[in-house]
């Protein structure tokens, strides 16, 4: 991979909208030459979610200004919970667990980051690597004595819980995060941590102890939380968070949720989320506005982020399955679907179980229309439609109400894709 001039980092975020707090001197310092940064990520899933994405985009561009971006997993720390941010405390994981978590993340965090050799090469740490024989009273005569109650009672994260109670072992995060700085800096010579605004008291935990404990100075910036125009958590949908692996959130699944975007997001996330240059987004966004019926924001989002996340085949399969769903894709197109694109396809649609053994005997297009499936309420009415060419099977009309309907027409040997008029659809299912 070639990185291109090096940028100008902090104004490649402030453009990007991805500038939300930033300690007096980082400015300075990253000007002076290439230097080391770095952003924890949470362990305790098995994936990174979209979620994630501002923080490892905040990396990438970090890595095309020309400096070294670092991911920290949280080995140590995913077993301790961070209340920033959270209501409640989290459910903590074990060891074994943990690395499989880690293993899977990393392979996601490759498809951003480039892990070559060279002065900007991405690096992977995990914080258990310097705890896991640091004992508990090693700790708080170490580390534990720089920081004062007060101090920590200060932290946002920290107030919001009063009320509802907050665990030591919570109590203890910003500690932990905070050694965690002073460890890289001391010993990687990192100079910059980054993160989401809710870390902003972690961090500058960190900060603090590298000043107390060794006299030294570091750097701090956080980028803002996103949400989305409607003031709804970014990253969710009603099925839940949409995830990196294509095993938890189906590639189809990953761009319909870019494809979704209203406007107003989709003008704040081609900043966020894609390496467009600036003057290339100021041209789409115009493009965009002037005929917003052609989604060209939203489509620029989804092919870019899909590609990177997923593949260049995945993102056309997405494209083509959101063909057939909303276009006039051809009957071959559909029997190309694998099983599990079809159903993310359709998901949501009305499913309906017949009977294989019938369907294989050949049953009469009206009987399957009205009896078997219960689409239409009569025959009557199904043979209405049918004649008027309102009705299709796999996406080819169907003309002849006499016609019988056979198992040779089913995708994946199990389906039979039923459009009756213009939007309604109904999988059958031959069990």
């Amino acid at each position: 991979m070639t990185l291109p001039q090096p940028l100008n980092f902090i104004e490649e975020l402030k453009w990007r909208g991805m500038l939300q707090d930033i300690m007096p001197g980082t400015e300075e310092m990253l000007s002076k030459g290439p230097v080391k940064g770095y952003i924890g990520f949470d362990p305790t899933a098995d994936s990174l979610g979209v979620g994630n994405l501002v923080q490892v985009m905040t990396l990438l561009h970090f890595q095309r200004c020309g400096h070294q971006p670092v991911a920290l997993v949280g080995g140590a720390t995913g077993m301790v919970g961070d209340p920033s941010g959270k209501s409640a405390e989290r459910n903590l994981l074990n060891e074994e667990q943990l690395q499989i978590n880690l293993n899977a993340q990393r392979k996601q965090l490759e498809k951003f980051l480039d892990f070559s050799a060279g002065p900007s090469q991405a690096m992977i740490v995990n914080n258990y690597d310097w705890f896991k024989n640091f004992s508990f009273l090693d700790f708080i005569r170490d580390v534990g004595k720089h920081i004062t109650i007060n101090y920590m009672m200060a932290k946002d994260s920290v107030q919001r819980r009063m009320e509802t109670g907050i665990s030591f072992t919570e109590f203890s995060y910003q500690l932990v995060q905070g050694y965690d700085f002073y460890y890289l800096w001391k010993h990687l010579d990192m100079k910059l941590q980054m993160g989401g605004s809710d870390q902003w008291g972690n961090i500058t935990t960190g900060t603090e102890l590298i000043r107390r404990m060794e006299g030294g100075e570091a750097f701090a910036l956080t980028t803002p939380l996103i949400k989305k125009a409607d003031g709804t958590k970014f990253g969710k949908t009603e099925g839940g968070n949409i995830w990196l692996d294509p095993v938890r959130t189906s590639p189809y699944k990953f761009f319909q949720f870019w494809m979704n975007s209203s406007d107003d997001d989709s003008k704040n996330y081609i900043r966020i989320f894609t390496t467009m240059t600036k003057a290339d987004v100021e041209t789409l966004v115009a493009a965009h506005d002037q005929s917003p019926h052609l989604r060209l924001l939203q489509k620029a989002i989804a092919k870019e982020v899909t590609i990177r996340v997923h593949s260049e085949e995945d993102y056309n399969a997405a494209m083509e399955a959101s063909e057939i769903l909303f276009g006039n894709a051809p009957t071959e197109a559909l029997s190309k679907l694998d099983e599990d694109t079809l159903l993310s396809v359709f998901e949501g649609v009305p499913q309906v179980n017949i009977s294989k053994s019938e369907l294989e005997a050949g049953i009469p297009l009206l009987d399957l229309l009205a009896d078997k499936s219960g689409i239409f309420p009569s025959r009557g009415e199904a043979r209405k439609l049918v004649q008027s060419g309102g009705v299709s099977i796999n996406k080819q009309k169907v003309s002849d109400p006499n016609a019988q309907q056979t198992a040779t027409d089913l995708l994946q040997n199990k389906y039979l894709l039923i459009q009756k008029g213009k939007k309604n659809y109904y999988l059958l299912i031959a069990n």
